[in-house]
């Protein structure tokens, strides 16, 4: 055998040595990903509770999108209204146009001086010329009114092109966040697959005895209090305030739902949009769009009803109770609860109406 055969061989070998290993390799490493350890049950509700709160943050910015979305989406549907409105007038102008140059064309064949020099009728000729010049003085009005139509009409249209852009990126912007909120609850799940059947009971039972205790909490329909909680402060609230407050109370217990504000299910900010409503007051359904829709107030003037913003950026929201504690939806999974005010990391605050 050629020393050439030889060493083709040996290459072939060792491509097939190696091709081997890195399957190999690629199997262990996948093997040991599949292979992580199992989490203790405390370690798994905390690995969930920190992938809620990524998706509640992504929740939020992608809530944040709607009142540009909603502008946008205004802006888009008064253009295609103004389009339609001055495509009208342009289709008006152009059938002037085309009767005025019917008109003109039936005396267009000879020139006015040839006219005037075979004329039986002088001065009756010179009559008509007349009213021939200011026919066209009719035809040269209708070709401006033209000209200044089609070109509000082509602005109009590059308008519309430019505003459905826009509205596209942001809806894109949107989805993105949509996407990695999903895929946040996704993992979160995978977390929760690690555990025993019993482990897994064990947490929605206990979830499921949160969200009954706080139904419990829910006021009646003269204000009181139905549950034992004695530190539940009854409330030192007036006017709009105190609406909103019973409004938020009123949903305790109510699922946390990304984009929803009731009436059975809330967002952080859906349940503060929605307990403000209540009240007359309008706000955007974004965390971060509220901290901006009331008077800035500091930690130290807190009252009942005040909107209070956590995480940096701001992430999330709930309405102060007074006595350090708020009511909120605090994140996906969980369901509307009365917890301490510095549960989580306190950002600002502001006064609505």
């Amino acid at each position: 055998m050629s020393i050439g055969r030889i060493n083709r061989t040996k290459g072939i070998a060792l491509a097939a040595i190696t091709s081997t290993a890195v399957a190999a390799g690629v199997f262990l490493i996948q093997g040991a990903a599949d292979a992580d350890p199992k989490p203790t049950l405390e370690e798994a509700k905390k690995q969930v509770a920190a992938l809620q709160h990524k998706a509640e943050e992504a929740g939020e910015s992608a809530n944040d999108l709607r009142g540009q979305i909603t502008a946008s989406s205004a802006r888009v549907k008064a253009l295609q209204a103004g389009i339609a409105k001055q495509q009208v007038q342009v289709d008006s102008v152009k059938r002037q146009i085309g009767s005025l140059a019917v008109a003109g064309y039936q005396t267009s064949g000879i020139s006015t001086t040839a006219q005037l020099l075979l004329s039986s009728n002088p001065d009756q000729f010179l009559s008509q010329a007349s009213t021939a010049q200011a026919f066209a003085g009719q035809q040269n009005s209708a070709l401006r009114r033209y000209q200044v139509a089609q070109g509000k009409l082509t602005d109009l249209q590059a308008s519309e092109q430019t505003e459905l852009s826009a509205l596209q990126a942001v809806q894109t912007k949107q989805d993105a966040f949509k996407k990695q909120l999903q895929a946040n609850l996704d993992q979160a799940e995978k977390v929760l697959d690690k555990l025993s059947d019993a482990e897994r009971k064990k947490i929605e039972e206990e979830n499921a005895k949160e969200a009954e205790e706080a139904r419990k909490q829910r006021p009646t329909r003269d204000g009181d209090r139905t549950g034992d909680d004695k530190d539940l402060p009854n409330v030192p609230a007036s006017g709009r305030a105190k609406i909103a407050i019973n409004a938020a109370l009123s949903q305790l217990g109510d699922s946390y739902v990304w984009g929803a504000a009731g009436p059975n299910s809330y967002d952080c900010s859906g349940l503060t949009m929605y307990a403000w409503g209540k009240a007359g007051v309008s706000l955007s359904h974004s965390s971060k769009a509220q901290a901006s829709e009331g008077r800035r107030v500091s930690k130290s003037e807190l009252m009942p009803g005040d909107l209070v913003f956590f995480f940096s950026p701001i992430s999330h929201v709930g309405i102060y109770l007074g006595n350090g504690r708020i009511v909120h939806a605090p994140r996906p999974g969980k369901s509307v609860e009365i917890s301490p005010l510095d549960e989580n990391p306190y950002n600002t605050a502001v006064r609505p109406g």
